[in-house]
């Protein structure tokens, strides 16, 4: 419904203020700002902005600045969020009231009490999110409700399909579109980067699009950006993926379930991953990317994201049940997530081990080999013409006869190969054991640390290299791992992290 604006409202002109405020419409106005004063606004109250000409509005929330180097008395600052949504030139003339506060914000106040939401709640909420009529401070309130006082099943579906309604949705025109997904917390399990060669080089359309790293130390799209590029337009995209049968693409350039990348920026910094929202965040997207075939892998272990075997069956649970209501045909495995997969962490050391494998070199690491040979031979399966238990075999005789190394160089080819040799950070520590031994495990959470302190994944080259694995014999004084970094401080912090806490425990062998 069109909003009428008071005409007596003074006008404000536009500046663009060069701040990135990552998914959220911020503006600024000088205290001395007349219309400031007249009209009672406050910092992180939620105004209105409007161009009557053609009707283009957004909303924002309000930051009060002092200095008029930043913005004069009589400008609207709008940072680079705003700026590109409201999509007006600097110097247009807009009027500003204060926001009418979201009809949903109901909705998030009973979930605060603990009420159970219907589907037309979540709808109303997911809605105003995806236009922005929330703060950050009201989406860590929903969030923080739903994590706290829990959502049940049939909520964890409406939240799903309100996020695949409020975005738009690929159409692959195949009955059989196959996706993985792993829930993360494991350094270095690049499994999706030898899966998808070896799925399309069956045949079987495999659209791979990843994140990139947030928390970790490399996302499949990081890692992957080491050897062609990754930022393609979508009908590029599309392209390539007919003609290849599978990419390995950034997924930020489709606005496919758009509020899961809003939800996900306030998430982060609280370091919140509840079971509900994790289930619709992941499942909307794949919905939303045209999935029809799905394969979701839960690593297990002290260090994981899910702890114990009970934790993650419960979770195994919940996807079956949302993606079965969702249309999808999927398929929920739980690995070992006791220790990091592969021996690199960090870009290019993990794209080394990809290519390792693909190359059939010994060198290669032979768990990442194994564990991606096991998830592709379970897509595999999806095919009707695979019997049940020959995914395996046939996902192995792809890999080893080549196939899987020629798709893979296609598809580098299709999305443009990276001329650029990148190599390992030229500035290189090694972490030795203290004792004679075996080890006895190794810390996810701690080695991710290293390796992000080191530099990645903003430097490619930079990371940690294991040279060791649990269960492995190890002397006093031997290397465990090498820290790779580019810049001085990045070397040291990561050291000094090491040296405080190396990530390993050295067990005495067993007699």
């Amino acid at each position: 419904m069109p909003i009428r604006i008071a005409t007596h409202i003074p006008t404000l002109k536009l500046r663009r203020v060069a701040i990135d405020t990552y998914k959220e419409n911020v503006v600024y106005l000088h205290r001395d700002c007349a219309l400031y004063r007249s009209e009672g606004f406050q910092a992180l109250s939620k105004i209105e902005i409007h161009q009557e000409d053609n009707g283009q509005q957004i909303i924002a929330v309000l930051n009060v600045v002092d200095d008029e180097n930043i913005i004069q008395p009589g400008q609207l600052g709008l940072s680079e969020q705003a700026y590109a949504q409201l999509n007006l030139p600097e110097g247009t003339a807009v009027r500003v009231v204060h926001a009418t506060p979201p009809q949903s914000l109901r909705a998030v106040h009973r979930k605060i009490a603990g009420e159970r939401l219907s589907y037309d709640e979540y709808l109303g909420i997911t809605q105003d999110v995806v236009e922005n009529r929330y703060s950050k401070i009201e989406i860590a309130a929903f969030l923080v409700a739903c994590s706290d006082n829990g959502m049940d099943r049939d909520e964890v579906l409406s939240l799903t399909e309100t996020m695949v309604k409020t975005g738009e949705r690929l159409d692959w025109g195949e009955a059989l579109v196959a996706d993985k997904h792993c829930i993360g917390g494991i350094p270095g399990n690049r499994t999706t980067m030898l899966m998808v060669p070896i799925i399309a080089a069956h045949g079987m359309l495999i659209p791979k699009t990843s994140s990139r790293a947030i928390t970790s130390p490399a996302g499949t799209a990081d890692t992957m950006a080491v050897l062609a590029e990754v930022e393609l337009n979508p009908q590029h995209l599309l392209d390539i993926v007919h003609q290849q049968r599978g990419c390995l693409a950034w997924g930020g350039t489709a606005k496919l379930a758009p509020v899961d990348d809003i939800l996900i920026a306030v998430e982060r910094p609280l370091s919140m991953d509840s079971p509900g929202q994790l289930v619709a965040s992941i499942l909307s997207k794949k919905v939303a990317a045209g999935a029809t075939h799905l394969l979701i892998d839960i690593p297990v272990g002290p260090t994981a994201k899910m702890h114990d075997q009970a934790s993650a069956m419960r979770l195994r649970k919940l996807f079956e049940y949302v993606g079965d209501r969702m249309g999808l045909h999927l398929v929920v495995v739980i690995t070992d997530g006791r220790q990091p997969i592969g021996r690199g962490i960090g870009p290019v050391l993990e794209a080394r081990d990809v290519m390792q494998v693909l190359n059939n070199d010994p060198l290669a690491p032979c768990d990442l080999r194994e564990k991606a040979l096991q998830l592709a031979g379970r897509i595999l399966e999806f095919d009707a013409d695979v019997r049940g238990g020959q995914g395996y075999i046939i996902a192995r005789d792809i890999l080893e006869s080549g196939r899987a190394l020629a798709k893979m160089q296609a598809i580098i080819k299709a999305q443009g190969q990276n001329e650029t040799s990148i190599k390992p950070g030229h500035l290189q520590h090694s972490v030795l054991a203290a004792c004679d031994g075996v080890v006895g495990s190794i810390d996810n959470l701690q080695i991710a640390r290293i390796a992000r302190l080191a530099g990645a994944p903003l430097d490619m080259g930079a990371g940690v290299d294991l040279h060791c694995k649990v269960d492995d014999p190890v002397t006093k004084g031997q290397a465990l791992y090498t820290i790779y970094a580019e810049f001085n401080a990045d070397y040291n912090f990561a050291q000094q992290a090491a040296e405080g806490d190396n990530g390993f425990t050295i067990a005495s062998p067993s007699r």
